[in-house]
């Protein structure tokens, strides 16, 4: 179903004084161009100018049976009829024609005029450009992008390229050359339509959409539609398939008896290539290399078949109004230029006498829109902004969807809670339906229409009619109708349509009748979704200026804000469309709030848009801190139409200024009708803090065990921080459970990381802040270390361990280095990690031994070294990573000894730990060997410790019993490992028999 409205498109009207009755008109490049009946003369009138003045007038070379105008080369072209044959012509800078006696030059395509004739004034002098074809042409199109020509014959479709020939440094020429042609075979089109490499054709009662697609961009085509292999073709074997008949559907060949229709047929995307329409490609063009680089691509095939209803016959039912129409969400003269962009979208429209039918067919192709007319459509013009229809007698202004379609396709963020925009699917409305009389013509171009009329259609039709049963279902040209001898008058008319601000402002105030008898009413959401469409169409314009620019946004923002206004009333599915309207409005959520108390008092109560809207919006984090009397009146919405969202209501940060007093009888009020939460109780505690109230605030805290409590804090963190990213803040709650029950805080947060609540860095930022008046100086104060240690303990991602692992050996190492601990005790202990986490393992004997206990640094820095050194003796750490931070800590005492030699030894450098044992504590060598020096480095007992420990013997003598000990271990070893030569082998030769002879009688048994 249309809904039909009475506003007003279309403004100002005139009359063109045309001298004799047109018998063909089109617009193009802000002019109306006008063909005399007679068909032999083109006459030019200025659409921007007041009156619509006369530009030029020129003569055509034959009767002109089809005009067509191009945007881009600014040129005409024209299908002429003389001596019974039909030509095609293009009239180039026919703009100069306007001065009396202009020259006139003729040539052929590709023949360039290079003569003394041509020196003279050469930019004064329009061309005719004679277009060479093999068949006589049916119909053509121009590409509204490139300028580019598509021509359709009898049996081919020609491409035509648009060119500038450069003929000097001043001086340069449009010209044409033909570079393909599609064969079809069992087709002849009666309209065609091209653009930006689409190829629309249509005869009377079927259509086919196909594109042309470079091979580059095949698998890309065919994601989009179904791209189908070329084929260049013989002239045998066209002539053979032309022989053939399509699959399904036989050609209606002449009959006198009876006809034979079709059934309904409807192929979208990968399915049109089955429609049997075979197109064959032959290149042509003079650039050989390019040959074989373009497929063609089946997006659409639609077949109809003849109906008897709302008064058309079966002759009647034909196709008209062929369109496709392109919609740009960026300069769409950056595509022009470089004939390589596409448009954004791109939509093809067709009519039936009584219904219309548009098309989206980038993407997804789908049908977008259909037309139903209240009488017979005689042709249609599709714009962005409107489907302008004639009728016999009236003049139909429709809404489209093009930008509804653009917008989801340009903008992700639409259909989310960000942004929203009404459904394509939306019913069409007709915003006027304008009478005339006897209505044969419609053309627009720009915010213009160009409208003829003759009162003589009647007799006309009625002629008409029963020519139209003695003739053939072929396409045939029409030839323009000759001037009735009765004498009727005829008129045209251009209209200008209305600016969209002015059509915007009447149409909210046509709403605001249906909203004063029902606030819900379909049909304001509909007005104003209509507004708000015509407002995002004019926006994607690039050629408005900056100050019209502004005021547009404006109004699309006050669109936005009455579209939440209508959706925020709505208790039905599409309520929850109040929340991205407000949020697309720029209105704060204060006035949201009195836009909506206003209304309440009209419509009882608030709708379930407005509560969907204000609980989303109270829950961000961006939202605006509420006044004390809207933070109250929100408390007071919420406790009616949702009670059990208060707790979550009254810990958001917006709700900061809300009477503490007035929040707790609310949420007494919740407790007494059902079980008490523990999101309740923190709730009430929080707000028992705000007010001073410590013996509340401790009854509340003491209803529930910690464990339960962080469960509570999961279900709502604004009860611990506010804020995300880099503004995170920690609540009054949090500072006192900092000093109170730090335990507990870490826990929470935790729960919150490991519940996705929180990031790491959030968290980080939460602590930082929440200890940066402490009396720690470091930047990583003790509570957010002990929340890494707590974090290590409970998470299993890989990357967040890694990341912990590295952040507290940092820690450690710096406070090792710096021995200025505050004082703060940590939370765990070096062995309550040990005992909890995986990720700290058990001390090695021997960094025991280099570490003793009761060692000369302080209780908490012993603390933290041991945290370290259990680190390194663990499975999860990855030494490599902490090199650099080792340069900061020297080895020069026991402390820096024992985690160089950790960190080394992890590495695999055992004989270098060796070496620094031995050196600076060889009571620990033993130790280190029997620990360490195990399985593949088991033979390092022989081949690296026991020669160092001879040769440090030899040096210091034979009274150090710590390396005569590790010489012994080093024997022992030796003997069981090795056979009797090899270890006689390893004795030195200055040894004392006696000491080793034990060991080499133990090795020989």
């Amino acid at each position: 179903m249309v809904h039909v409205y009475n506003c007003h498109p279309l403004a100002s009207q005139h009359i063109v004084a045309a001298e004799q009755e047109p018998a063909l008109v089109c617009c193009g490049g802000g002019a109306l161009f006008v063909v005399s009946s007679g068909g032999c003369k083109v006459e030019a009138y200025s659409l921007q100018r007041e009156g619509c003045p006369l530009i030029c007038r020129f003569s055509c070379m034959g009767s002109v049976l089809s005009i067509r105008h191009s945007a881009v080369g600014d040129y005409l072209v024209t299908i002429e009829e003389k001596n019974k044959a039909t030509y095609l012509r293009a009239y180039t800078n026919w703009r100069y024609q306007a001065a009396e006696k202009t020259r006139v030059g003729v040539r052929l395509l590709g023949h360039l005029l290079r003569g003394s004739s041509f020196h003279g004034t050469p930019k004064e002098q329009m061309e005719i450009i004679e277009i060479p074809l093999f068949e006589p042409p049916l119909c053509m199109a121009c590409c509204s992008l490139t300028g580019d020509l598509l021509v359709g014959c009898a049996k081919s479709l020609v491409v035509f390229s648009l060119k500038r020939q450069t003929l000097s440094e001043q001086l340069s020429v449009l010209d044409f050359e033909r570079v393909l042609i599609l064969h079809i075979q069992g087709w002849s089109p009666s309209q065609v339509a091209f653009c930006a490499g689409y190829i629309a054709l249509q005869t009377e009662l079927e259509v086919l959409v196909v594109k042309l697609t470079p091979q580059q961009k095949s698998s890309q085509a065919a994601e989009e539609h179904t791209q189908l292999s070329e084929d260049i073709m013989t002239e045998t074997s066209l002539d053979e398939d032309a022989e053939m008949t399509k699959e399904g559907f036989s050609p209606l060949h002449e009959q006198e008896d009876f006809f034979l229709f079709p059934k309904h047929q409807e192929m979208l995307g990968n399915e049109a290539q089955e429609c049997g329409v075979s197109l064959v490609l032959e290149w042509t063009g003079m650039e050989a290399e390019s040959r074989g680089d373009i497929s063609v691509v089946y997006v659409l095939f639609r077949r109809f078949a003849p109906d008897f209803f709302q008064g058309c016959s079966v002759e009647e039912t034909h196709l008209h109004s062929l369109q496709l129409h392109p919609m740009f969400t960026s300069k769409p003269e950056e595509a022009s230029i470089s004939k390589g962009g596409e448009p954004t979208c791109m939509f093809v429209f067709f009519s039936l006498p009584n219904t219309g039918y548009m098309y989206s067919l980038k993407n997804t192709v789908e049908l977008v829109s259909t037309y139903q007319y209240p009488e017979k459509a005689h042709q249609a013009v599709l714009s962005d902004q409107f489907l302008y229809v004639i009728t016999r007698n009236a003049l139909q202004c429709f809404t489209v969807r093009c930008s509804a379609v653009a917008a989801r396709v340009d903008d992700p963020y639409i259909d989310t809670t960000m942004k929203a925009c009404p459904p394509f699917t939306m019913e069409v409305c007709a915003l006027r339906i304008q009478l005339f009389i006897g209505l044969k013509i419609l053309c627009q171009d720009g915010n213009h229409i160009a409208l003829l009329t003759a009162a003589d259609v009647d007799s006309k039709e009625d002629t008409e009619r029963p020519a139209r049963k003695n003739t053939s279902r072929k396409t045939s040209v029409c030839k323009p109708t000759e001037p009735a001898d009765s004498g009727h008058g005829w008129n045209l008319y251009v209209i200008t349509s209305v600016s969209t601000l002015q059509l915007y402002s009447e149409i909210v105030e046509y709403s605001k009748r249906y909203e004063q008898s029902s606030p819900s009413s379909q049909s304001c959401i509909h007005l104003l979704s209509e507004g708000h469409l015509l407002l995002r169409t004019a926006l994607l314009q690039q050629d408005c200026e900056s100050a019209e620019r502004a005021q547009l946004q404006e109004a699309f923002q006050e669109s936005c804000a009455h579209l939440g206004d209508c959706f925020s009333r709505f208790d039905k599915k599409d309520c929850h469309l109040a929340l991205p309207y407000y949020k697309m409005s720029g209105l704060t959520v204060t006035e949201v709030i009195k836009r909506n108390m206003s209304m309440s008092s009209v419509s009882n109560g608030y709708g379930k848009g407005f509560i969907f809207f204000l609980k989303h919006s109270i829950y961000e984090e961006t939202m605006e801190e509420l006044s004390k009397d809207v933070a109250d009146k929100v408390l007071e919405i919420f406790s009616v139409a949702e009670p059990s969202q208060l707790p979550h209501v009254v810990s958001s940060p917006s709700m900061l200024n809300a009477d503490p007093d007035s929040a707790v009888t609310h949420l007494r009020q919740l407790e007494a009708s059902g079980a008490p939460s523990i999101t309740l109780s923190l709730c009430m505690a929080s707000l028992a803090l705000r007010k001073g109230d410590l013996h509340s605030y401790r009854q509340q805290m003491d209803r529930h065990a910690e464990m339960l409590q962080v469960y509570g804090f999961i279900e709502e963190p604004k009860l611990l921080l506010h804020g995300r990213g880099k503004a995170v803040l920690p609540t009054i709650l949090a500072q006192h459970l900092r000093d109170t029950q730090e335990g507990l805080l870490v826990a929470a947060v935790v729960a919150l990381h490991e519940n996705c609540k929180i990031r790491l860095e959030e968290a980080d930022l939460f602590f930082q802040e929440l200890c940066k008046n402490s009396v720690e100086a470091d930047s990583s104060p003790q509570l957010l270390v002990d929340f890494w240690e707590a974090l290590l303990v409970a998470s299993s991602h890989e990357s967040i361990i890694q990341e912990l692992l590295f952040r507290l050996t940092s820690v450690y190492i710096d406070r090792i280095t710096r021995r200025d601990r505050s004082g703060v005790k940590a939370l765990k202990t070096a062995e309550d990690l040990i005992n909890s986490c995986s990720h700290y393992g058990m001390l090695y004997p021997w960094v025991s031994i280099l570490t003793p206990v009761q060692f000369n640094i302080t209780h908490d820095d012993q603390e933290d070294l041991h945290k370290l050194q259990s680190l390194l003796c663990g499975p999860t750490l990855e030494v490599s990573s902490i090199m650099p931070l080792l340069e900061q800590l020297s080895d020069s005492d026991s402390t820096g000894l024992s985690v160089h030699v950790l960190c080394a030894t992890k590495l695999g450098q055992h004989k270098t730990s060796i070496d620094r044992l031995l050196d600076r504590c060889p009571q620990a060598i033993i130790s280190y060997a029997k620990h360490e020096l195990q399985n593949d480095k088991l033979s390092l007992w022989w081949q690296k410790l026991f020669p160092e420990v001879c040769d440090r013997i030899r040096t210091t003598g034979n009274d150090n019993t710590v390396l005569l000990s590790a010489l012994k271990e080093a024997l022992v070893v030796a003997a069981k490992e090795l056979n009797p030569l090899d270890f006689l082998d390893l004795l030195p030769d200055d040894g004392t028999a006696h000491f080793f002879l034990p060991h080499l009688l133990e090795c020989s048994q």
